[in-house]
């Protein structure tokens, strides 16, 4: 990897782990840049299962936003010491919530903030409120929780099911235009409960610290966990609240580009990263 660029680092979005990048790292990496991926607390090996999914208490309840962010930290110190002394953070989905929080942390160590179909917030929302915001009716996720999330203190999803009309469903939200080998695969990495905690932090960007660094949304227009609208709907509100323009980038793909369409996203990505 080169010291003339930028380095990356990749968030996973909820129920997911480092495991959502696997195909785009090295593609990145192919084009000269340092990239690199982890698993948030609570989340790909660091998660906990719960004993029964009826169970009342998740196990990952007790995980915040502040140990997400002070991991994310952490490694954007490590990966900016080999290259410009700076990254590209990219966040896929609830990853956006992170990619706010650190952002407005540290906006100088940032050379971009880029959503992948995620939840840019304006300031003082919290992922609940846009989850359960109107312009979302067709999103297919609430038809995957289980239990309520104010008794187990998790997002819960049965991602280990063998109920075929369950695999279905879990496929038609996250990854519509991805095919069964790839699916199958992906099926294994993700973990049952995603931490309430994080979906009910308020964001906490400011147009002082976050609107300081370049910010980048690639919309995927055939979305069926964030639809479209909703997607269009955090940009415009986020834009207004902080007086600058997000820079947007489209590709024709379901929530998970990032296996269905990797070349496609890690040719956007590298070109955030050439022009940072």
């Amino acid at each position: 990897m080169t010291r003339d660029k930028p380095g990356f680092v990749l968030i996973h979005g909820a129920w997911h782990g480092a495991a959502t990048w696997r195909e785009v790292v090295p593609r990145l990496q192919a084009r000269g840049f340092a990239a690199w991926a982890l698993d948030l607390p609570g989340a790909g090996a660091s998660a906990r299962w719960p004993a029964r999914l009826d169970a009342q208490t998740s196990p990952n309840a007790g995980v915040s936003q502040r140990e997400r962010t002070t991991a994310v930290l952490a490694l954007i110190d490590e990966v900016a010491a080999g290259c410009t002394g700076k990254v590209v953070l990219v966040g896929h989905s609830m990853g956006g919530v992170t990619v706010s929080a650190v952002a407005e942390a540290v906006p100088e160590k940032l050379a971009a903030a880029v959503y992948l179909c995620a939840f840019l917030l304006p300031p003082g929302l919290p992922a609940v409120a846009m989850i359960e915001d109107p312009i979302m009716q067709d999103a297919l996720v609430p038809g995957l929780l289980l239990g309520d999330p104010t008794q187990t203190g998790a997002l819960r999803i049965d991602v280990a099911s063998q109920d075929q009309t369950t695999i279905r469903r879990l496929k038609a939200t996250f990854y519509d235009d991805v095919d069964d080998a790839a699916f199958t695969e992906i099926r294994k990495t993700l973990h049952s409960d995603e931490p309430l905690q994080v979906a009910l932090e308020p964001s906490p960007i400011t147009a002082a610290r976050f609107g300081q660094v370049p910010r980048h949304y690639i919309r995927c227009r055939d979305d069926r966990a964030i639809p479209l609208a909703g997607q269009n709907a955090m940009i415009e509100r986020t834009d207004r609240a902080l007086g600058s323009p997000t820079q947007i980038h489209d590709l024709a793909a379901s929530h998970s580009p990032f296996l269905s369409q990797p070349e496609a996203l890690a040719e956007i990505l590298a070109g955030i990263g050439s022009g940072a």
